[in-house]
């Protein structure tokens, strides 16, 4: 998996993770970018996450452009297999509220 943050990788953690869902990433996450990939740091729970893909990176930058997980997965231009794993990536991400689920009032 390309993002490593303590949490197994789980059932529970990839079936609370819905794709069809708009997601954002949390505002209290800084995105800082570096050569293997990126650091998300969370200002609120003073979690660190490593993205060691530069495919998971573009993902979750474009997370707010895109209707629904699945979508920026799509337009990633990544195939079925790397899909799958990049959306694991990504219920890892949202249960660590890295990334939030967008609601009618998210910008």
């Amino acid at each position: 998996m390309a993002v490593h943050t303590g949490l197994p990788d789980t059932p529970a953690v990839l079936t609370s993770f819905d794709l069809d869902q708009a997601w954002d990433i949390h505002p209290q996450v800084a995105v800082r970018p570096e050569p293997f990939g990126a650091l998300l740091y969370h200002f609120g729970t003073r979690r660190l996450s490593f993205l060691k893909d530069p495919t998971l990176l573009a993902v979750v930058q474009s997370l707010p452009e895109h209707p629904s997980a699945r979508a920026a997965l799509e337009a990633s231009g990544a195939d079925v297999a790397q899909q799958r794993r990049l959306a694991r990536s990504l219920a890892t991400l949202a249960a660590t509220d890295m990334i939030t689920a967008r609601t009618e009032a998210s910008p």
